[in-house]
């Protein structure tokens, strides 16, 4: 059937509306939900009972509602989370100044440090009779600056004029005078020994024993005196009392092995063997990998840059260096030593001139004073580095400050040594060689060669990544925005002390 079209009555509308809830008669509404309204209905009950149980716990959950949300006007930003609507300039002007004005939470977030004012006679006194410290020569020099040495003169042909200035004669046993100065401005350091997380014990051990580790006729006392003179002076404050040294810390400016002598008539100072010691951590140049309270850190080699830009500039310059030498050697043979493996290398090296760049230490061209080595690794794309008088030597720093990629033929040369500095994946900045597969025939040269351009550029990336954490600046304060290798040793020491507050220690 065709639709019928009605038309409309005279007291409809043509086009009449639908009724909303807003035109129903309110009257039916009510009447029709009365019945459900009586308290005598269960289903009232149960909807009362699930309303009462829900006010119930939004009270009890109360006190975990921030505060922030009951208090009037714009809430702060918080410091760990972005506004995410907010441009990322914005963000980053929010993250820096959190940077600028953050307390111990931010730019000291594993406490602070308290220096003793021990008597002169552990530091400045030392330094002072710099003439007397080595019974070859004058130490003044080599401890001038602050530890870092004199001025480089001459260098300004192996490096840009403009970052010529960073560079000083260096000496490699001066840690003790650059910790110490450091300390003395370092932005975690506090006044009130009460609030700090670790003691700094500015004791030049290293240096006052240099002149009886050379001297025939030196007794064991000579040696130990300082360091005992010193156990005996720290063990009698309150702080040391308290945690029986744990938290307490020293920078050794020597090798491990100088201060662990154990008998009367052998080298060195019995230093770390005294009871007193065993709980304090020591910053050393090389460390003994089995003993807990030792840290290695970086040797201090000669470039210590004034800036973050030093930095940066310097990078660049070796990041884009034309380097025409496949590897280098700079060292001398140990006469005394049978089979000698700095010999082999030599003799690799000498046999493979097309290919490999000798700097022999036997004379003076590795004095400081020289920029041999340093042009040398600058021109290598690899660097040789076997132990040296002992498992590790300088050079592993001078190579890597230059952009040279490290070889090592022993474990402990760096890989257990420098753990807080340096990759834990060691293949990405180094290569490793077995030194018996090399004393068996195995060619340097032909282990090189066979790793792709592409690989040595991302290695040579990774050394150059690595440069301001194994450098000293020279400002007493350190560098703006970045960690040289004082602030990541420091920092490390603060860190396990508050990790482990109250734990591992000597009973």
């Amino acid at each position: 059937m065709l639709p019928i079209s009605h038309t409309a009555s005279p007291d409809q509308p043509a086009n009449p509306k639908p009724k909303t809830p807003e035109v129903l008669d309110r009257k039916n509404l009510f009447n029709s939900l009365k019945p459900y309204l009586s308290f005598h209905h269960r289903r009232l009950w149960f909807f009362l009972s699930v309303v009462l149980l829900q006010l119930l716990l939004i009270l009890l959950s109360a006190p975990s509602i921030p505060l922030s949300l009951s208090t009037a006007g714009t809430p702060n930003p918080s410091p760990t989370i972005q506004n995410l609507t907010a441009s990322s300039t914005a963000a980053t002007t929010i993250i820096t100044t959190i940077n600028k004005n953050s307390t111990t939470s931010g730019d000291c977030p594993f406490g602070e440090v308290y220096i003793y004012n021990l008597p002169p006679l552990f530091n400045t006194e030392i330094v002072k009779n710099c003439h007397d410290l080595n019974p070859w020569s004058s130490r003044c020099d080599a401890l001038s600056n602050s530890g870092f040495g004199k001025t480089a003169t001459g260098i300004s042909t192996v490096v840009p004029e403009n970052i010529s200035t960073a560079w000083f004669w260096t000496d490699q046993f001066s840690t003790e005078l650059i910790y110490h100065n450091r300390m003395r401005n370092y932005r975690c350091r506090t006044l009130e020994p009460e609030s700090a997380t670790a003691f700094y014990i500015p004791l030049y051990t290293g240096l006052a024993i240099e002149k009886y580790l050379f001297t025939s006729n030196s007794t064991a006392q000579e040696r130990d005196q300082h360091c005992k003179m010193m156990l005996d002076w720290v063990s009698k404050q309150p702080y040391f009392k308290k945690s029986h040294g744990w938290n307490h810390f020293i920078s050794m400016g020597r090798i491990s092995w100088d201060f662990r002598r154990s008998k009367e008539e052998d080298w060195g100072s019995s230093c770390i063997y005294m009871p007193k010691m065993r709980n304090i951590t020591r910053l050393l140049i090389e460390r003994n990998p089995w003993d807990y309270f030792d840290v290695g850190i970086p040797y201090p080699t000669g470039f210590h840059p004034s800036s973050a830009a030093d930095i940066i500039n310097w990078q660049e310059f070796v990041r884009t260096r034309r380097r025409n030498t496949l590897f280098c050697f700079a060292g001398a043979t140990r006469g005394i030593i049978k089979n000698d493996f700095r010999g082999i290398l030599l003799s690799q090296c000498y046999s493979e001139s097309d290919s490999c760049r000798v700097v022999d230490c036997a004379g003076t061209k590795c004095a400081n004073g020289t920029s041999e080595i340093l042009s040398t690794f600058l021109d290598s794309n690899f660097c040789l580095q076997p132990r040296g008088d002992s498992f590790t030597r300088r050079s592993i720093f001078d190579c890597m400050v230059a952009g040279s990629i490290p070889i090592f033929f022993w474990n402990r040369t760096a890989y257990v040594q420098y753990e807080l500095f340096l990759p834990a994946e060691p293949d990405s900045y180094s290569v490793f060689i077995d030194r018996n597969e090399v004393e068996n025939g195995t060619s340097i040269k032909s282990v090189l060669e066979k790793i792709s351009k592409e690989k040595v550029k991302k290695m040579r990336e990774k050394v150059i990544e690595i440069i301001p954490k194994i450098v000293y600046a020279k400002p007493d304060k350190g560098l703006e925005g970045l960690k040289d290798a004082f602030d990541v040793a420091v920092e490390g020491v603060l860190r396990r002390n508050k990790l482990q507050e109250g734990g591992y220690k000597w009973k």
